[in-house]
């Protein structure tokens, strides 16, 4: 039986499930040795602004060892970098790479289908030239905190196309290079290419672009002639508030809503109402959705006390905002709370609740 057909207590375990699969993986002495490999030929610091649509798996689809990119998640990839908790965890990230010596490369993404409009964005009402014209609109914000030379912070706009899972990099003067289109032997010669591209990009992130667009090239390549389920309807039973969900990536399983916006209720009242038409049409089963809150810790003591904390107040605020504004569906809301541990990823539960 599909899993989005199970019962919820079946859903929950096998999201549980996953997230400890993802741990084991993550923490395991192989893929250390491998990030640590990857980082000592590639010291670009990598920063992803992305959707929350599962699709988009940056890591898997430019063949990346998994921990090197660091994602920001939102529902419908919408961001404010004037949103002061957002703008603080941007500016730490950099700060931290920069006091490490390295620069940062930072993809501004949206995501579209080339086979069906219908398949793109949820956020942006599929209207793929308006997520472009959000995603430029990020990118003059960082140029307006972190500089226009781009010596330190490199901004880059950054299509997904979700049928192929092919980046789509949007370079100066309006030039793109659409990672499907390209062949073999233009592959092998795309460091000149992305020179063109970006005259002003520093040697070094040059350099550490290459491989995610030479990995994305491989995995385009491997897919193209394979059957692919695309036109999947949504059935979200999920809704995740926090971070720390980059096991989550499962096409149509859930809507997560980072911690950013000042406004949480809108995103999480949205996510609220695409559950509730996903039961009311039968998409699902209509015994239950899971609200899932996480909040990262680093080191035991504080940090992880503060994230407890954290981990509490969105998940309380997360079940209040959907009790006043879908009673109905409040009834059939169940809760897990958790923390996550940084350096394994593993998802550690706090506690249990029925609303």
């Amino acid at each position: 039986m599909p899993v989005h057909m199970q019962s919820i207590s079946q859903r929950i375990d096998w999201l549980m499930e996953l997230s400890q699969r993802h741990s084991e993986q993550f923490s395991s002495p192989e893929a250390m040795l491998a990030r640590e490999r990857y980082l000592a030929r590639h010291p670009t610091h990598v920063i992803v602004l992305k959707c929350m649509d599962g699709r988009i798996h940056i890591p898997y689809a430019t063949r990346t060892p998994l921990g090197i990119i660091a994602p920001f998640r939102n529902l419908g990839g919408i961001f404010n970098l004037g949103w002061p908790y957002l703008g603080e965890m941007l500016a730490d990230s950099v700060h931290a790479a920069v006091s490490q010596g390295r620069r940062v490369l930072l993809l501004i993404t949206y995501h579209y289908s080339r086979g069906a409009p219908s398949r793109g964005c949820a956020g942006f009402n599929c209207n793929k030239q308006a997520a472009i014209d959000h995603a430029y609109e990020i990118k003059a914000q960082v140029e307006a905190i972190f500089g226009q030379e781009h010596q330190t912070v490199y901004p880059v706009v950054c299509g997904f196309e979700t049928d192929l899972d092919a980046l789509v990099v949007h370079g100066n003067d309006e030039q793109l290079l659409d990672i499907a289109d390209i062949t073999h032997e233009q592959c092998d010669a795309l460091d000149g290419h992305v020179a063109n591209l970006f005259p002003d990009m520093p040697g070094q992130v040059r350099q550490d672009l290459l491989p995610l667009l030479r990995g994305n090239h491989a995995h385009v390549s491997s897919l193209k002639g394979v059957a692919r389920a695309l036109d999947i309807e949504h059935r979200e039973w999920v809704i995740c508030v926090g971070r720390g969900f980059d096991f989550l990536h499962v096409p149509n399983i859930a809507l997560i809503v980072g911690p950013y916006s000042p406004n949480l209720a809108e995103p999480i009242g949205t996510a609220a109402q695409i559950i509730r038409n996903n039961m009311a049409q039968g998409r699902l089963p209509d015994d239950g959705f899971l609200l899932l809150a996480s909040t990262p810790y680093h080191e035991p003591g504080v940090d992880k006390a503060r994230a407890t904390l954290k981990s509490r107040f969105l998940s309380d605020f997360a079940a209040q905002t959907i009790i006043q504004q879908f009673p109905d569906l409040a009834d059939k809301m169940i809760r897990r709370t958790a923390i996550l541990n940084w350096q394994t990823r593993g998802l550690e539960l706090l506690d249990q609740q029925v609303n």
